[in-house]
């Protein structure tokens, strides 16, 4: 059963992982130079919330998964939101760092937002502490959502054609 508690404690780490690969150039070139909030988390805290974030995320879909007795008729809602979110979740690097397209970055973290607190609500009656275990990552999904708002409106997208 342990091989079960790894496999879905590791799973939400190998998107993010990948979403840091991927986009990691990206941050010193184009991210440091953006407009941010003077609440605007150092860049250093970011993998440290995340390994947290991530780690408790995957505990409690195990939680879930193991409550439901597995890949039931009745765990196709709870953990399908689970999924949905994290797809979300992982595609936030790539449109944000990636594509520089901070419009479908927003659009994607408020979709997000609605995913996961319909997660959580399902989750509730299933088991209350995989429930506990995701506040932690939906109070940083608050702060990421203002913050995703804010550098959206402080700096405004170049139009095609146009330079600086």
């Amino acid at each position: 059963m342990w091989a079960y508690t790894v496999g879905f404690t590791v799973l939400p780490h190998v998107g993010g992982f990948l979403g840091w690969f991927f986009n990691r150039k990206e941050i010193p070139v184009w991210y440091e130079k953006l407009k941010k909030p003077s609440w605007c988390p150092s860049r250093k805290v970011f993998p440290l919330a995340w390994t947290v974030l991530y780690t408790g995320m995957g505990y409690a879909s195990y939680l879930i998964w193991n409550d439901l007795g597995g890949c039931s008729s009745k765990a196709v809602i709870p953990l399908g939101l689970y999924g949905a979110q994290l797809a979300l979740n992982w595609a936030w690097p790539p449109f944000f760092f990636g594509a520089r397209n901070l419009k479908m970055a927003l659009i994607d973290i408020l979709c997000l937002d609605s995913l996961a607190i319909g997660m959580m609500c399902s989750w509730y009656r299933i088991n209350k502490v995989a429930t506990l275990l995701m506040v932690p990552y939906l109070g940083w999904l608050a702060m990421a959502t203002c913050l995703t708002i804010r550098i959206w409106k402080d700096n405004p997208e170049q139009k095609p054609g146009k330079s600086e």
